[in-house]
């Protein structure tokens, strides 16, 4: 999240459970992409060359971590390698807070179907970070998106609170919470139907600090945090949006977006018109899993 994570502050809500993370580090996803079959336009393989077969959801291959960090601390990844030719990745969080469930049922839209509906017609790989609340109220969706081998599914936490004090005024969630927040997580996605999410994590408002690292270190997970801000979040203009992301992107960037309607109204609008001109300008669409592959230290 950005820094106009302010104005979502009044949205977030109280609510912790600890539930147990089934076995993290078997975690996978579908690596055979739609990137890499034939006919996509950010595939590196030729269409005559590409594989036909679609990958199985069923039979994942080991996601690529980096390697923890000094003291064993959960490493952090912020862009992929600026030297091994114009890749990009686009992920974009789904956020939803406890307490937005009552809203959500009363019609408002914390989901973005036309946003994935825009990256699966553009055929663009993303990776998606959510909320274990998103993935409650909108299971159907959630199962959609973790199942789709265009996409991988992250963790962005399951209340949203933040993990350190001073995050753009976001409520906390105490020491001894902050595991049990990203297990309760991955307990949504796998009731919503998500076979193997991602051991990624993206932390709540993007702050951190040693002790949240250490914290988190048993859990194996990657953190992953972002070198372009989109802008996207409460904006009205999209084309301010479009020249914000076209101006910071750079071979290997991590670009942050949302996919939720009511937070970032204009999203679908910017990745159509984002993707054609980053790919005139000779970029892939990569997911964080393969710049995370592409990167040295990963195991």
């Amino acid at each position: 999240m950005i820094p106009l994570v302010r104005r979502i502050a009044r949205y977030a809500a109280a609510g912790v459970l600890s539930t147990a993370l089934a076995s993290l580090a078997a975690c996978g996803s579908a690596q055979s992409t739609q990137a890499t079959r034939a006919g996509h336009p950010d595939s590196p393989v030729s269409p005559s060359s590409a594989a036909p077969a679609k990958p199985s959801p069923t039979t994942p291959s080991k996601p690529p971590r980096l390697t923890p960090g000094p003291g064993g601390l959960t490493p952090v990844f912020t862009h992929g390698p600026r030297d091994k030719g114009k890749t990009v990745a686009f992920t974009f969080d789904a956020d939803m807070t406890a307490d937005e469930g009552r809203r959500a049922a009363s019609g408002e839209h914390f989901d973005n179907p036309e946003l994935i509906a825009a990256l699966r017609a553009l055929k663009v790989s993303a990776t998606v970070f959510m909320t274990g609340k998103w993935a409650e109220t909108y299971p159907d969706q959630a199962r959609s998106i973790g199942t789709d081998p265009l996409f991988e599914l992250a963790n962005h936490s399951y209340s949203h609170y933040a993990f350190t004090g001073d995050c753009y005024g976001l409520p906390t969630v105490t020491a001894d919470q902050v595991r049990p927040d990203v297990e309760r997580a991955y307990t949504a996605f796998a009731k919503a139907g998500v076979p193997h999410p991602m051991p990624y994590l993206r932390f709540p408002g993007g702050c951190y600090d040693s002790q949240v690292l250490r914290t988190l270190a048993p859990l194996g997970v990657t953190a992953v945090q972002w070198d372009v801000v989109s802008g996207d979040a409460f904006a009205t203009d999209a084309d301010a949006v479009v020249r914000q992301v076209l101006d910071g992107v750079k071979p290997g960037s991590v670009v942050v977006m949302h996919c939720t309607r009511s937070a970032a109204p204009t999203t679908e609008r910017v990745v159509r018109a984002v993707v054609p001109e980053l790919r005139k300008q000779g970029y892939r669409f990569v997911k964080v899993s393969d710049m995370i592959g592409a990167s040295a230290g990963r195991t």
